[in-house]
């Protein structure tokens, strides 16, 4: 779990190198790890046996994920049940570092946004597509082609002509590039 965020100072030992992965910002000495620098503690347990322990400076601290926040993501599998996403973007602010995402099924929807839960479950972000800006914004068909929005929920490959139901982002015109 992430929040809240806890202050450390340098030297500071944060946990035994049994139950965490040194990160960023840290040390490991006499089978302990140690902040290198004053800032957050940052636990996150990325797929592996033992989370990663780093310590962040107060900027870095500020672009963790959170409830309600905008999240631009890229989406590295699929199965019948949910999407499994990196997240990229907070914002308009690139992240250092990476967060995973999932999109359930039942998630992706124009509307509802007040009956999901939204929690963070090992620094995996449960996301959804509840409101009408939120949804697909850049897709490419199985021949490879950028395909092309053609409803709210439907977009279509130029080159072939199929196809695919999508919930489609209405993207706003402040966050389109010039």
């Amino acid at each position: 779990n992430m929040s809240p965020l806890r202050l450390c100072v340098p030297g500071e030992k944060l946990c035994s190198v049994d139950d965490c992965r040194a990160g960023t910002g840290v040390y490991q000495r006499h089978g302990y790890i140690y902040s290198s620098l004053a800032g957050y503690v940052l636990k996150k347990n990325e797929g592996e046996e033992l989370p990663v322990i780093s310590v962040v400076r107060e900027t870095e601290a500020q672009l963790l994920p959170d409830v309600g926040a905008i999240v631009t993501c890229k989406v590295t599998g699929i199965n019948s049940r949910f999407a499994k996403v990196h997240i990229l973007y907070v914002g308009s602010t690139p992240l250092k570092d990476r967060f995973r995402g999932t999109i359930r099924k039942e998630d992706v929807r124009e509307s509802e946004k007040d009956k999901i839960s939204l929690g963070d479950v090992q620094s995996t972000y449960l996301l959804t597509t509840a409101e009408n800006e939120l949804g697909v914004v850049v897709a490419h068909s199985e021949a490879g082609a950028q395909m092309i929005p053609i409803s709210w929920r439907e977009m279509q490959c130029p080159q072939t002509n199929a196809k695919e139901f999508r919930k489609v982002a209405r993207v706003q015109p402040e966050y389109l590039e010039a």
